[in-house]
């Protein structure tokens, strides 16, 4: 009878994670400047305006995400930093070159994605699954190091001088200097605190331990705020917050009713084809814009929409109610007091 005598090598058993963690992130990078440009502001694959589709429901990094989508050079630059983090993180994973370093890259990357666009998700809650696996994916690679088929390795076998230094435990392969006693607690509380994790953002996100299910990428949601009617001026804003973010949310119809419902303004599909810069001032990269048929409004796109009607003026004091009709037939409504 033969036997067979197996070295249980933890960074060796991970080398199908570590290669396709790796692509992950790095096939980003590859998207972005080798397939196609998407670093380039005034094209339509932007990496940036997807970053604002990430801003009505970001959790912790809301106000890092509003800095950046309203000032235009600051995201550029973000974009492109982050883009050749990812580029060094994945190829670095995938070739096993200071692999724990290079794990705390996928960890921090991971929390990004998940705290930014973890409730982005038509089906299959998307992000947020993106988000948590590589949170996980970042951790058990730290743990392991890489195996065999690795520069960190390479180094190891032929004893480079430096990964005899106790910084190259930490930071490449081989034992992580840990005491045997306490290594299991580690291990322990630290896939706690990623379950914490995963449950805390699953239930903020989508509900999905208790409660009501929600999935805030199904249907369009506008917000509607600071509505004011003076002289012959209607004005107000609009912020788009919820629904797919690959496509707009189509207005057809802004209209104004007064208290005994009766219209008083409108403007039609027609009409709204034909705005202007005088009539829509954006706040953010991701525009709110006339389309063919209607006015697209993105998700994350927030304008302050202006429309001058004489009309207006003969309007007397008192109640009106503004409403803003999609094309699917979901609408939102206004009260606002004319004084």
């Amino acid at each position: 009878m033969n036997t067979f005598k197996i070295k249980n090598d933890a960074g060796l058993m991970a080398l199908a994670l570590r290669l396709v963690i790796g692509w992950t992130y790095f096939s980003a990078f590859w998207r972005r400047t080798i397939l196609t440009d998407k670093l380039e502001p005034d094209t339509a694959n932007y990496i940036g305006e997807k970053f604002n589709h990430f801003l009505p429901n970001a959790l912790g990094i809301k106000p890092l995400i509003q800095y950046m989508v309203e000032n235009p050079d600051v995201l550029w630059w973000n974009m492109v930093l982050f883009t050749i983090i990812e580029g060094i993180v994945g190829l670095f994973i995938m070739i096993g070159l200071f692999t724990r370093l290079s794990s705390i890259g996928v960890f921090g990357l991971a929390m990004g994605i998940l705290l930014g666009s973890g409730w982005i998700g038509t089906t299959c809650l998307d992000e947020w699954q993106i988000g948590v696996l590589g949170i996980a994916t970042g951790f058990i690679l730290f743990l392991t190091g890489s195996g065999k088929y690795s520069l960190d390795h390479y180094f190891i076998t032929n004893q480079f001088a430096f990964t005899k230094r106790k910084w190259f435990s930490w930071l490449g392969s081989g034992i992580l200097p840990i005491k045997e006693a306490v290594f299991p607690k580690v291990v322990l509380t630290c896939s706690l605190l990623i379950l914490g994790i995963t449950l805390m953002t699953n239930q903020v996100f989508h509900g999905g331990l208790w409660g009501t299910l929600h999935n805030k990428s199904i249907r369009p949601k506008l917000e509607i705020t600071n509505v004011m009617i003076k002289n012959n001026t209607l004005s107000f804003d609009v912020y788009r917050t919820e629904g797919v973010d690959v496509y707009g949310s189509w207005t057809i119809a802004i209209e104004l009713f007064n208290e005994a419902n009766q219209r008083v303004l409108s403007y039609n599909q027609e009409d709204l084809t034909h705005l202007t810069n005088e009539n829509i001032s954006n706040y953010y990269i991701t525009k709110i814009k006339p389309g063919k048929h209607s006015l697209v409004i993105p998700l994350g796109g927030k304008a302050n929409l202006i429309f001058k009607n004489d009309a207006l003026t003969k309007l007397p004091i008192g109640n009106y109610t503004l409403k803003i009709t999609d094309i699917s037939g979901l609408y939102w409504e206004h009260n606002i007091v004319k004084r």
